[in-house]
This record gives structure tokens, sequence and C-alpha cells, in this order.
């Protein structure tokens, strides 16, 4: 087995390249983590929406009974 010694240029370069794969995998690592706790958060501020829509559901049926609503007239129409 022959052992030949890079040149300073090539271990420089291949050391440029390792450098730049692990930052890059830094950056994937910490784009995960953002994203994972945006997620979180938008799933909990659903949730929240959620059960808000779900008391006024309960509270307009307990005033007015079934039926449905219309908006941009401001009515509720009884079924």
């Amino acid at each position: 087995m022959e052992t030949k010694v890079l040149t300073q240029e090539e271990i420089t370069q291949l050391k440029d390249l390792q450098d730049k794969r692990k930052s890059l995998s830094g950056q994937f690592g910490l784009l995960e983590i953002n994203y994972e706790t945006q997620k979180q958060l938008l799933l909990y501020q659903l949730n929240q929406l959620l059960q808000e829509e779900d008391k006024i559901g309960s509270q307009l049926q307990e005033k007015y009974g079934d039926g449905t609503i219309n908006l941009d007239k401001g009515e509720f129409t009884n079924n």
C-alpha cells in the first residue's frame, strides 16, 4: 500500500468542505427545532380557537336553539 501526501491546498479545500457540511447540518437542526416549536405553537392556538368556537356555539344554541347564522345579515334562522 502506497501513502501519498496531500498538498496544503487540498487539505485546506477538504477541511473547508467539512466545515461547511458541519455548518449546514447545524442549520438543518435549528430549522427542525424551530419548525417543531412553531408547529406546536400553531396547534395550541388552533386548539384554543376550536374551544372558543365550541363555547360560543353552545352559548348561541342555548339562547336561540338549533338553526343557522348569517353573519353578513346578522340574522339567526331556526331550523
